[in-house]
C-alpha cells in the first residue's frame, strides 16, 4: 500500500448512486441495520466509506469499509482489515468532515 499520510481524500458517490442515502447491513448472525452513508472517499487507490447507524449517531461514531466493485456492478463493502489501512481512512474522514482541525 502506498503512504497515503501525503494523499488528500476525494469524494466519490457510487454508493449513494447505488443504493440512496442509506443501506441495510446484514451481520453474521442474521440481524439487519439501517446506516446512512455520511461520506464515500477515494484515498490513493483504494475507496473507503463511512456509515453510522442511528446508535452510532448518538455516540458521534461511524463504521469505516472499504469500498469493492463499481465498474459496471454495484458496489460492496468490506471490512477494513489492517489497521494502518483503517488509521488513514481515519484520518482520511476526519479531514474530510472537519477540515484537518483537531478536536479537543
Amino acid at each position: 500500500m502506498p503512504n497515503e499520510a501525503n494523499l488528500a481524500p476525494v469524494l466519490q458517490h457510487s454508493l449513494k448512486q447505488a443504493y440512496g442515502q442509506e443501506l441495510e447491513l446484514t451481520a453474521d448472525d442474521g440481524s439487519s441495520m439501517l446506516f446512512s452513508i455520511k461520506a464515500e472517499f477515494k484515498l490513493g487507490e483504494a475507496v473507503y466509506a463511512a456509515l453510522q447507524s442511528e446508535a452510532m449517531r448518538r455516540e458521534d461514531e461511524v463504521e469505516l469499509f472499504r469500498v469493492i466493485g463499481g465498474d459496471g456492478s454495484d458496489p460492496q463493502l468490506e471490512t477494513i482489515e489492517n489497521d494502518e489501512e483503517w488509521e488513514a481512512a481515519s484520518e482520511a474522514y476526519d479531514d474530510l468532515m472537519f477540515g484537518g482541525n483537531e478536536m479537543p
